[in-house]
């Protein structure tokens, strides 16, 4: 897939605009967005991507829209898993509801330069070390094996990681939020507020998510423009996600489950690949493997499968405990 250099500046450029606009907007007017707001926002995002899938279909062929269709749900899928935790950080710092909307937005847009970076680097080592797919792999199928073990037992609290301790011991910061404001003056010192220390949170917990996303994604395209404008239309429809099913997470009480599911059959679907391109001479000569790959039909195919599943089976999970814990008139 040979995209023009013009093709990837637009992409970025148009982004960038999208994010300056939400900028401007919520700058201008914080507030708890309204769940009419969320959803036609949220369409339009959907809509976007669904189109652009289409596009990609037109210009370079159903298996390359396959792979961007099955890229952004995969991202999606493991977004989701993402609100969790921020919904447990806005709650840990007691984060004010018409401030979460900026929290968030910046903290995406720290997400998308990081992740933008962990593409790139995965390009690189991709093209020059073809083995490093044995590792991705490995490293889904132990992610899959310890979702499905102890994802489902996620504490009620936060827990910071050492950066962020590192910080909050290095910057002296206030107890108070400061409006929408990462530093403010008291008694003449320069302190950090409570947002710029919430802002950090977001946007280290999602370069965390990014260690198993990314080599997800290399596992069903290897082009990394697709792998770019998934993460980027995953990204962009996360804020209002946040709100609009905010309340409704907790009924997916099978997410970790289905996602180490999914997480599991692309790690598989990566170690075969890697067994059929093989180059390390110490496995069959150096020479690939007659080992079956699994197509991007398939993959995409199994992973509607496996997210379908997993919210129908937590939705009736859901309804009949409330069943139960209703008592009989």
């Amino acid at each position: 897939m040979n995209v023009p250099t013009w093709v990837w500046i637009t992409t970025i450029a148009v982004m960038a605009l999208a994010l300056a606009v939400d900028v401007v907007v919520i700058g201008r007017r914080p507030h708890v967005p309204s769940m009419r707001e969320c959803a036609i926002a949220l369409g339009f995002y959907v809509g976007l991507a669904v189109a652009f899938g289409v596009g990609v279909w037109a210009l370079a062929g159903g298996r390359y829209a396959g792979e961007f269709y099955a890229g952004w749900l995969t991202e999606y899928s493991l977004s989701v898993d993402n609100l969790f935790v921020f919904l447990l950080i806005m709650a840990s710092f007691k984060v004010p509801e018409k401030l979460q909307q900026t929290a968030l937005l910046v903290g995406i847009i720290i997400a998308v330069v990081l992740r933008g970076i962990f593409i790139a680097l995965g390009a690189v080592v991709i093209n020059q070390f073809a083995w490093v797919f044995y590792l991705f792999g490995a490293f889904l199928v132990y992610t899959a094996v310890k979702l499905a073990t102890g994802g489902e037992s996620d504490d009620d609290e936060y827990q910071e990681n050492r950066f962020l301790a590192w910080v909050e011991r290095r910057l002296p910061a206030t107890k108070e939020f400061a409006g929408a404001h990462l530093t403010t003056r008291v008694d003449g010192k320069r302190l950090v507020t409570p947002m710029f220390i919430v802002i950090l949170a977001l946007g280290t917990t999602d370069l965390l998510f990014a260690l198993d996303s990314i080599p997800a994604i290399y596992g069903l395209t290897k082009e990394p423009y697709l792998v770019l404008a998934a993460n980027l239309f995953a990204l962009m429809g996360l804020r209002q996600l946040y709100f609009l099913i905010g309340g409704l997470l907790k009924k997916l009480v099978y997410l970790s489950l289905g996602l180490a599911v999914l997480l599991a059959f692309i790690g598989v679907k990566l170690v075969l690949h890697a067994l059929h391109e093989n180059t390390l001479p110490f496995v069959n000569g150096g020479e690939g493997l007659p080992v079956p790959e699994i197509p991007i039909s398939v993959s995409l195919g199994a992973i509607v499968v496996i997210l379908g599943t997993t919210t129908v089976a937590s939705l009736l999970k859901t309804r009949h405990d409330e069943r139960q814990a209703t008592p009989v008139a």
